[in-house]
Parts: C-alpha cells; structure tokens; sequence
C-alpha cells in the first residue's frame, strides 16, 4: 500500500473538518465544478510562485481553499490527460495514446465510464464548455461526442479555437455550429458557463459543469489593454503570454462569481488544475509567445519530468475546505472520478480498471492508502523517457524501447499500435523527489532496494497498460483489446 507522507499534510484535496457543520449524512450533495487550462505551467501563477504574471482571481480562489503543491495531471500531454481525467484511468489502458488530429481513428469509447455519465445518472445536471480534444471526428456520429459522455449540454471545440483563440469559428452547441464569434475563446467560454447556470432548469438539481479553456495554448490571443500590463517583459511574446494567463484568470473569477451570486459556494465543490505542464519555447512554427513556466521542475509539456506533469491545483469548497491551506500530499487527476463517487454515494465502475484513489478519508483525519500508484505513460515523451511512477518520497522514470524509427512527431497512427504494443522499459532512474523536485539527483546506487522495487513494479504496470490498450484501424472500424 501506498500512504501519504504525514499527518501534518493529512488536509490535502477537499479537505478539513474544521469547517464542516453537519454529518456526511445531512450535507447536501455537492455540485461539482472542475476548471481545467490548457498547457498551463506549474508556475505560471502568482499563488505559484510567478513574479510577474498577475493572477488575483485564482490566488484569491486558492486564499478560500486548499493549494495542491503535489498535483499531478494523468499526463503531459492534452488528449490523454482530458480522458485520464474524465475516466480515472490511465489513458494508455483506453487507447489514448497521443493527441488527437482531425480525422483521426483514436476517440473515447463509448464504454469508457465517465464522471459526467455517472452523475448524469444519479441526477445531476451536466455541461462540458470548452475544448473537448477526445475524438478525430468532431460534430461526427461515427465517434462520441460530449453528450454521448454525459453531458446534456455542451459548447465546445474538438482542438484548439481556431481560426484563432480572439474570434473564433468552431465551436458547436448540442451539434449545431454556432458561427463566428466575437470576443477571446476564454471570454467566450465564460459566457456560455455562466449563460448555463443562469438558465438552469430545475435548480433544485446538482450540478456537473467541466470548464475546459483554451488558453494558454498556442495560438496565444490577448486582450491589448492586458498586454499593457507588462511593460517590461522583455519580448512582446512574453507580454502576450502573461496577458493570456491572465486573461484566463479574469475567466475563473467570472465563473466563480456566478456561483457566489446563486449562493452556491457552500454546496459547489472547484477544482481547478491543467492539463499538463508549459509548452516548450519554439517547439513548432509560430511557439514564439510560449512562455510558460515550470517553476522549479525539470522539464515542460510532453515530459514524463515533473515539469511535464506536475501541475497548479486548487480546491474550494466553502465551509468544507478550511480556507488558506497547502497540501504537499501527491494527487491525481485520476483521482477525481472515485472522489466524486464516494461524496455523491455512487458504486465504482466495475468493468474497467481504476487507477485513481478516493481522497475522502482525509477529510477524517486518515491517511490515503493508494491501491495503485501514480504513474505516467507517453511513447513520445521528450527527453529520451516515456514512462514514470510515483510512490510516496520516491520517483522512477524510464525509457521505452519502442525502436528508433517509431514516429513521435505528430499524432498516433494507428498501423504503429502494435509497435508500441510490443513494447518494453529499459534505462530507469530514481529521483528521491520529496527531496529533489527539480530531479537533478540521480540515486539508484545509493537506494538499491529503493531502486529495485520500483523498477519490478514500473515494468508490471507498463505490461498491464500496454496489454490494455485498443487497437485502432484506418477505415474507422471498432477498435479491439
């Protein structure tokens, strides 16, 4: 079993009973409000150590909640880390692989489980507002789409907005296009959240809303008059980055207030994080405004380093979450499916494997015991390694031997699946990472018993994952185990 470090951190996630003024069996059954950004690093934030970008809205959100230090997405890169999210899964195990293009075979299948589906079935009303990014075929009834997810109602994206992220042409309401639009893809993404729980119609339900912005992935749009408010960055990208984050921030504080205006606050739970960590600096044509930040963390996106994923995560719940609080206990993305189970009463799926944890217990004052361990799996990881694991103080991290010429530049085909189906781990390092989050201390040798536990066990759940894992054909026929 697996234990969080110390009672000091036993507050983590949705914690404390300090504030809590009735029994489980009398409180209300929260809403659920989670806000996910895209290629927001773990220091972009002024609540995380940024010097510069100004984010009062979210800092103010984390003053009325719980700062998650140790927060980790379900992988570094965007499609994989929506379906570990939504599934509580690895996303190796449900065949995403990689990002999703256009007219790619790779979706979400429709016996992948979600929060949405499971609250949607427990009465809940559910909204997806955003980038969706987990199917090739968007707006197509040959793959899911959010409602076949769970979501009654929906306004989203299938990528990035485009033409670009300022006026944007490409979102689609309940399957109708909407057109072009006026105003930035968060500003936008605000309206349509805040439209919805206005126009509720039975507001005597609870509510499911997933808020999935855009920002501050490429292609960067911002506001001028936030561009303004950084007169001494030192290139007019850094300027337009800052003022997207920020841009993004002025979103949240939006959506937040909507919720405190209905007197919500007390009965919503808030979860906000990213998808993964900061684009890397002039990767692709036209990365040139990339400047996010992975704070201390060695490694950006598409890292399996905890720059990669190691993420911003903040929790509120008033009256529940004692205000004010930082936890360093790690936790998952993976873990929100089971949480929101057992707070809403709801039996765990059973026909897939789980790899999140419910965090409940801490609200009791126990420790969590992780049936499973963090890990990570992405066959184009930069920096030569494409698997890690996390158990308590320690890290292992790996490289696969998927061969030279396996192509890791775009999205995943699917004539390769079998290649990387085959498979194995080699070259592990062992990071002490309570320790050394910045992974600069190599510790095998010092730690061999350390060092071959987690080598066994890493080896043990990329086997599971990758025998898991779909096929997928061309021609667009059903994938198979």
């Amino acid at each position: 079993m697996l234990h969080s470090r110390s009672l000091s951190c036993l507050m983590a996630l949705f914690i404390s009973l300090a504030g809590h003024r009735s029994s489980a069996a009398d409180q209300k059954t929260p809403n659920v409000l989670v806000i996910l950004c895209d290629d927001l690093g773990y220091g972009d934030l002024g609540c995380f150590g940024h010097p510069t970008i100004q984010t009062p809205h979210l800092d103010q959100l984390a003053e009325e909640g719980m700062r998650l230090t140790s927060c980790y997405s379900a992988s570094p890169l965007c499609s994989p880390a929506r379906a570990g999210l939504m599934t509580g899964r690895i996303p190796t195990r449900s065949g995403i692989y990689s990002w999703i293009a256009p007219k790619n075979p790779m979706y979400l299948k429709r016996d992948e489980t979600t929060i949405a589906t499971l609250l949607k079935q427990s009465g809940y009303e559910t909204c997806h507002v955003g980038k969706w990014h987990l199917n090739g075929l968007f707006n197509n009834p040959a793959q899911t789409q959010p409602n076949d997810h769970g979501f009654d109602h929906w306004f989203s994206t299938q990528n990035n907005a485009g033409p670009s992220h300022q006026d944007p042409n490409n979102f689609v309401r309940n399957g109708e296009p909407v057109g072009e639009q006026s105003g930035f893809s968060c500003q936008l993404v605000a309206d349509e959240a805040i439209r919805w729980l206005d126009d509720r119609g039975d507001a005597a339900s609870p509510f499911f809303m997933f808020v999935c912005f855009h920002e501050p992935h490429e292609p960067i749009a911002s506001p001028e008059e936030l561009v303004q408010k950084y007169p001494d960055a030192e290139k007019r990208g850094e300027a337009l980055y800052y003022a997207n984050v920020s841009n993004m921030d002025k979103a949240v504080g939006r959506i937040v207030e909507a919720v405190d205006k209905q007197n919500l606050g007390e009965e919503t739970l808030i979860v906000f994080t990213s998808d993964n960590g900061p684009e890397t600096l002039n990767r692709y044509r036209n990365a040139w405004r990339s400047h996010g930040s992975p704070g201390p963390l060695r490694g950006m996106k598409l890292h399996v380093y905890e720059g990669g994923i190691r993420v911003p995560g903040i929790v509120r719940w008033t009256g529940t979450i004692s205000p004010g609080q930082v936890s360093d206990v790690p936790v998952g993305s993976v873990d929100l499916l089971p949480t929101v189970c057992e707070l809403v009463d709801i039996e765990l799926p059973s026909t897939k494997t789980l790899d999140g944890t419910s965090l409940v217990k801490l609200w009791n004052g126990s420790e969590i015991e992780r049936e499973e361990p963090l890990f990570w799996h992405y066959y184009g990881g930069t920096g030569n390694r494409q698997f890690a694991l996390r158990d308590g103080d320690w890290k292992i991290v790996a490289q696969w031997n998927g061969g030279a010429d396996f192509p890791t530049g775009g999205s995943l085909r699917p004539g390769v699946v079998p290649q990387l189906k085959s498979s194995t781990l080699e070259e592990f390092e062992l990071y002490h990472i309570s320790e050394d989050i910045g992974e600069e201390h190599e510790v095998s040798a010092s730690h061999p018993e350390v060092f071959a536990r987690l080598t066994k066990l890493a080896k043990e759940k990329y086997s599971e994952i990758i025998e898991e894992g779909p096929y997928w054909y061309e021609d667009g026929r059903e994938s198979k185990n």
